[in-house]
């Protein structure tokens, strides 16, 4: 008895993951050249100002702890 339910749920979720992923698909496209460019440009200026506050918070934690610049 519990074994039936439980596949009737596997087989509802599998139903509704393929009912969203189709969904998804259908409002998806396929970003130009200049949104392309864009959205890299805008992910490699914040990964460098976050490289840059940890480069600065290690050398500031270095500082107090140790009171010299030894970052190794």
């Amino acid at each position: 008895m519990y074994g039936a339910s439980m596949n009737f749920n596997i087989i509802s979720s599998f139903k509704n993951f393929y009912n969203d992923s189709k969904r998804i698909i259908s409002i998806s496209y396929k970003p130009s050249t200049e949104e392309l460019n864009k959205s890299a440009k805008i992910i490699l200026l914040g990964i460098l100002i976050i490289g840059v506050l940890g480069l600065i918070l290690a050398i500031i934690i270095s500082l107090i702890i140790t009171g010299t610049l030894s970052l190794i």
